[in-house]
């Protein structure tokens, strides 16, 4: 024993890294912000990052249900709006969390299944078509929305989290990130000699130039989107003035030109959205339980969301009550979305959560900014429009960075989890698993037969199924959920295994004091709508 004591002073290289249930390193939590210049400036950068899911949402759908360019721009503005308003209500009195409450991938589904469907055969106006079918989506939004705000208001959602471990939320975050990897490098090579510099530009932007440059001010770092957007964006329209398209096929024009979205011309210089803009919504049963499906899969992946921009901004885990509030607002989310007619719901953007990672400013003020440029430039279009014709290989190349930002938060929370248990290695290596084949199956299988497999007479199930199962997170969560809760349960070893240990102070409100200093609700509202 006496032969080892010259290694004392090494002895701590080789002691575990300490379990931290506030990230380190944030530069800006929650409850502090940047100089208001800079805030400005981070809310800019939010406010482009979420423009590029606006556009490729909208540019999705709107065709599909009959819509021109000038439907098109509309509903981006639209969207917009909405976006900014649910960002204020879900920061305000949602989680309180810096997220942004944008448009949804998700929803996608049973938004195009009700375009292409056949009870608008009759029409021949592409004008009342796109009209016809954007009230039927309005309606089923509606009705999808009184289904999220129970889950939410009332409690159910809270239930949930209670039983919420940091194993089973492992690969729920790992997975809200990850499985978004279609809309990364797939998405960039359409147009690889715009793409890939981009990404390149990013990473060294955000990675290599601040350990070059020695300042006590963090530039480069904080604002690598900005500078990689306008640095790319220049060197686009150099290629696309140049000619370099000219005789490209009509994909290379569409993703690599910075001048064929069309937007410019068909928005309008000022206006304003307001509810029931394309008539009064139109209610259909099975439409609305399509969309229900895709609300509950918005509420996982908002979920995964919440938890990987609680670690970003520095704030302790989240009370399975401010959990319930969020996705009861993000209910209020969708039900605006129903009645300004979005096209499509909500969900909390990934990639702004990712951002918090990257610029290590996980500022609520700052996202409240972002969610004012949202208003503002979709009520001035012309100037929205602009910004929008970014081309989305450049887009899809932040995607590549800060999607791995949300996934590697998940990977953070391992360090709650006891990873020499084989219950843990089990649990957790097959949830990611099945939650990444399952999805790709219910993928692969669309596009190839033009129909998901589950192939059945009802249309509004063949939907439910495509919409539940094509969600990698989803999948994840429901297996890892399962598992964790009836797998050796009656075990004493289980509750340190999978960490629940850890979050057990954070399960009541009141129970630590740095909750309430995170989430609790201005104006002291908490004495009308309290936690527990």
């Amino acid at each position: 024993m006496a032969a080892g004591g010259g290694n004392d002073g090494k002895s701590d290289d080789f002691q575990p890294f300490p379990v931290k249930d506030q990230l380190p390193g944030v530069d800006f939590c929650v409850c502090t912000s940047p100089s208001w210049p800079e805030s400005i400036l981070h809310g800019f950068q939010h406010y482009l990052l979420m423009l590029g899911t606006t556009v490729i949402v909208s540019s999705t759908i709107v065709p599909l249900m009959g819509g021109g360019n000038t439907e098109k721009a509309e509903v981006i503005n639209t969207l917009l709006f909405v976006s900014g308003l649910n960002t204020l209500l879900q920061t305000f009195f949602g989680t309180r969390l810096p997220v942004v409450i944008g448009g949804s991938y998700v929803f996608i589904i049973p938004t195009v299944s009700i375009a292409l469907s056949s009870r608008y055969s009759f029409l021949t106006d592409p004008n009342e078509r796109f009209k016809e079918s954007m009230r039927d989506v309005q309606g089923a939004l509606i009705v999808a929305s009184f289904f999220t705000m129970t889950i939410g208001f009332f409690g159910f959602w809270r239930v949930f989290a209670r039983f919420f471990s940091p194993l089973a939320a492992v690969p729920l975050v790992i997975l809200t990130g990850l499985g978004l990897y279609s809309h990364g490098f797939p998405q960039l090579a359409r147009c690889i000699e715009v793409g890939l510099p981009a990404l390149i530009a990013v990473i060294f932007f955000s990675q290599y130039i601040p350990h070059l440059i020695k300042s006590n001010r963090a530039i480069f770092d904080r604002f690598a989107i900005l500078f990689s957007i306008v640095v790319i964006w220049v060197y686009a329209e150099i290629l696309t003035a140049a000619g370099a398209y000219d005789n490209s096929v009509s994909k290379a024009q569409f993703s690599c030109r910075t001048d064929r979205s069309g937007l410019t011309s068909a928005a309008s210089w000022i206006r304003v959205p307001y509810p029931l803009q394309w008539g009064r919504p139109s209610f259909h049963a099975g439409d609305a339980v399509s969309v229900i499906a895709a609300s509950f899969v918005a509420i996982i992946e908002s979920t995964g969301t919440f938890i990987a921009a609680s670690r970003y901004a520095s704030a302790t885990p989240i009370p399975p009550s401010v959990h319930s509030r969020g996705v009861g607002w993000l209910g209020v989310a969708i039900l605006l979305n129903g009645l300004f007619g979005t096209g499509t719901g909500s969900t909390a953007s990934v990639e702004n959560a990712g951002l918090l990672g990257l610029t290590r400013v996980g500022s609520r003020r700052v996202v409240q900014i972002s969610a004012l440029f949202m208003l503002f430039l979709s009520v001035f279009g012309k100037f929205g429009a602009i910004l929008a014709s970014i081309p989305l290989p450049i887009v899809a190349a932040l995607y590549c960075v800060l999607f791995a930002y949300v996934a590697s938060a998940g990977l953070g929370l391992l360090q709650f989890c006891n990873l020499n248990s084989f219950r843990t290695k089990f649990i957790l290596g097959f949830s990611l698993f099945i939650g990444l084949s399952i999805s790709q199956y219910f993928n692969e299988y669309l596009l190839v037969s033009g129909h998901g497999p589950v192939h059945t007479q009802s249309t509004w199930f063949n939907n439910v199924m495509q919409t539940i199962f094509s969600s990698p997170a989803t999948v994840a969560i429901m297996v890892a959920f399962f598992l964790d809760c009836t797998h050796s349960y009656w075990h004493d070893s289980v509750r340190l295994d999978n960490g629940s240990h850890w979050w057990e102070k954070f399960r009541s409100f009141n129970a630590d004091t740095r909750t309430e200093n995170f989430y609790s609700l201005p104006a002291n509202l908490n004495r009308f709508f309290p936690s527990f």
